[in-house]
């Protein structure tokens, strides 16, 4: 009986062993699995009831989700985000072409507000408002810690109305403040001019008018010059532009190219990629094109950069770009607001990816800061004027020149200090012009040669038509 007891006790001992062994490790899978979903839609449940019930104040429910949706989506990336249907409202404003507010584009780095570029002629821009600027504050407030959205709103408000923000900025040792008053931003999204015969056509965004703005603005200063023929190039000014619709930037790069891809996007899946293809047809006739950029060019500017460069149409100058190389799709929600999702990235027709790298420039020329008052008020000398052959007492004429090769040089010595003081306001632009009239002379010099050749090609061309 003893021994049947002991080993009835074995057997139990073993059993519990066993099942010990068995379960510890089932027991260790469970605990392992990740919740699942309604889980945590459970546990988000409860505590938004805790904090309705038990926070030391009443709170908006309404506000409280939508606080909610936007930390989930700013959590993917700086570009995501809830649009509240007063946002929604707005973007959708914006991208028609006006829209209320400082005239800013920002993004968010480390917790911080970061401006990406003042927009042209807007209260930001007139203030002073660089790229790379860092907003801390708005009137008094601190910014650190908010989703870029609730920063934004804080930014908003009536037009006419003031507005304080505290700027730190890269080279400043403090912080300082900078006082503007909000107004409705009204963009035009290109404005051309003309320097000489080089056509300036400076792009501000990418809205529904961008394209239409081009075309109208290629058309109008051409004629001003008086034709095709008599244009050295063109030259696009994507500098300080945040960018916008995407359709607008492969607009915008199919007005310089005849063919070949402009970019491609790549998403989640693959079957959701998409390539977008030039079609015949040059706005710019074949002439020279130099594209303009700096560290405020972003998103559909860095588009039509990188499909100019990639396919040796233009060649761009300034300083590395932004480096937003991610796509965001607007969609409507219940409500009347929407998500804006990041659901792709872009490619220039290289195949490269300029996501936190940008576009370098083929030239790489920064902007000088020449601030003539101040050199000005270092030296109230007066200054010794340069002294030439023709001041000399008694210096012998030029017998040699025409009347006509005489107001030829005069008009080449009122050029070239047109130039310098060009040089003193936008040393970046000054470049560019330069740039462009030295491939044009190029292009005069090789078109000159091809008198010769079409006459040796043209018999053979008749003596083909005659054997056929």
């Amino acid at each position: 009986m003893k021994k049947f007891m002991m080993a009835a006790l074995g057997g139990t001992l073993a059993g519990a062993v066993l099942s010990t062994q068995v379960a510890a490790p089932l027991m260790a899978q469970e605990a392992k699995k990740p919740d699942s979903v309604y889980q945590q839609l459970d546990l988000f449940g409860d505590i938004f009831e805790k904090i309705r019930e038990d926070y030391v104040e009443p709170v908006d429910s309404k506000k409280l989700i939508e606080a909610a949706i936007n930390g989930m989506l700013s959590s993917l990336d700086p570009h995501s985000s809830y649009l509240p249907p007063n946002d929604f409202s707005d973007m959708r404003v914006q991208t028609r072409g006006s829209f209320g507010g400082l005239g800013i584009e920002v993004t968010q780095e480390d917790g911080f507000v970061k401006v990406v570029s003042p927009m042209d002629g807007t209260p930001a821009a007139e203030a002073g408002i660089k790229s790379g600027d860092f907003i801390t504050a708005v009137d008094g407030e601190s910014l650190m810690g908010l989703p870029l959205d609730e920063a934004v709103d804080k930014m908003r408000g009536p037009v006419g109305s003031e507005i304080k923000i505290t700027i730190v900025r890269e080279g400043e040792k403090e912080p300082f403040d900078v006082t503007l008053t909000r107004d409705t931003i009204k963009l035009t999204a290109v404005k051309g001019r003309h320097d000489g015969d080089t056509v300036i056509l400076r792009v501000t965004t990418f809205n529904d008018q961008t394209y239409a703005n081009l075309e109208s603005s290629i058309k109008e200063q051409v004629k001003e010059i008086g034709g095709m023929d008599k244009v050295d190039g063109f030259i696009v000014d994507l500098r300080n532009n945040p960018g916008g619709l995407l359709t607008q930037a492969i607009k915008v790069s199919d007005a310089f190219l005849d063919k070949g891809e402009i970019v491609s996007t790549r998403g989640r899946n693959p079957q959701d990629s998409e390539r977008f293809n030039a079609t015949p047809g040059d706005l710019a006739d074949g002439k020279p094109v130099v594209v303009l950029i700096n560290g405020g060019s972003a998103s559909a500017s860095e588009i039509v950069t990188g499909a100019l460069q990639d396919h040796h149409r233009a060649i761009v100058v300034g300083t590395k770009s932004f480096g937003k190389g991610s796509v965001q799709t607007v969609m409507p929600i219940k409500g009347e607001g929407a998500m804006r999702l990041t659901t792709a990235r872009y490619y220039t027709p290289s195949g490269r990816s300029i996501q936190s790298l940008g576009i370098s420039p083929n030239v790489v020329v920064p902007q000088l800061d020449t601030p003539q008052e101040d050199e000005a008020a270092k030296d109230d000398a007066p200054k010794r004027k340069v002294t030439s052959e023709a001041d000399l007492k008694g210096a012998i004429t030029n017998d040699s020149m025409t009347e006509d090769e005489k107001k030829q040089a005069l008009d080449e010595r009122t050029k070239a200090g047109e130039a310098a003081k060009r040089r003193l306001e936008d040393f970046q632009m000054s470049y560019a012009v330069d740039l462009i009239q030295g491939l044009s002379a190029l292009s005069s010099d090789q078109q000159a040669d091809q008198p010769t050749q079409k006459a040796e090609a043209t018999p053979a061309k008749k003596d083909d038509t005659k054997k056929n």
